[in-house]
């Protein structure tokens, strides 16, 4: 009986979530002039400048954001709880503020900071990394946090250290294989967060992803709901992948053992 239960909740869940996503994929392809099916929405993600731009510029912003996080955020946790465990409360204070300031007070408070980023770097729409590197700490910082508390850290680097490596080596061959679960979780949720955040790219005035949506729907439903349900199958695809990577990487630590 429970297994019938858990099957029909399934079964229920999956609709709930899949049917949203099939009204859009019929909407993106339906021909609302001479009826019938057509896949120009879909192709204008591709064909029509202004969308791709928006989806090359968002893709960038993605994998920069990323980048720039892990740089900062994996040695600062990995030194906070190896040599500064005082100041772990005040990294994750400031790590969560994010969450409790709305997007328009953060940017009103980074406008004047912004001014010297685009005199400096110019008014590139990638200049927004810096504002998003801010938005994704307090994802990533528990995804990361959660995978170093799930470790021996303090074995694991004292063993490495005592066979002579240095820190790059230790945090690069030995922690950060360790704590990959964790790593990725981190990069996907921030990710997703980039892809989908419109409130300060469009209150800055860039053209990312969400703003070109926002923009073209008001002329063009199709397309502007194609490039929605790309970024929602993306942001599926990077969780099946996060489960499977997570998945594998178990089984391979259990055949190990």
């Amino acid at each position: 009986m429970n297994r019938a239960v858990r099957s029909a909740l399934w079964v229920l869940f999956g609709l709930f979530f899949l049917f949203p996503l099939y009204a859009m994929a019929d909407f993106s392809t339906r021909n609302l002039i001479e009826g019938g099916r057509t896949t120009a929405a879909w192709r204008n993600l591709v064909s029509d400048e202004a969308v791709y731009q928006a989806v090359l510029i968002s893709l960038l912003l993605a994998v920069f954001t990323v980048i720039a996080m892990l740089v900062l955020l994996v040695p600062t946790l990995i030194w906070v709880r190896l040599r500064a465990r005082w100041a772990r409360g005040v990294v994750e204070f400031l790590c969560l503020l994010p969450l409790t300031i709305p997007a328009l007070v953060i940017v009103v408070g980074l406008r004047n900071v912004y001014l010297w980023v685009t005199y400096l770097l110019g008014e590139s729409a990638l200049t927004l990394t810096f504002v998003y590197v801010v938005l994704v700490l307090p994802f990533a910082y528990r995804a990361i946090d959660s995978a170093l508390a799930a470790v021996d850290l303090r074995t694991l680097s004292e063993a490495a250290r005592s066979l002579g490596a240095g820190w790059l080596s230790t945090i690069t061959r030995v922690i950060v294989p360790n704590i990959w679960s964790g790593i990725l979780s981190a990069a996907f949720i921030s990710i997703a967060v980039v892809l989908g955040e419109y409130t300060i790219a469009s209150l800055i005035g860039f053209e990312t992803l969400p703003v070109e949506i926002v923009a073209i729907s008001k002329s063009d439903g199709p397309t502007s709901v194609a490039a929605s349900l790309a970024t929602l199958l993306l942001g599926f695809a990077l969780l099946l992948v996060l489960a499977a990577l997570t998945r594998g990487r178990r089984r391979m630590l259990g055949a190990r053992e």
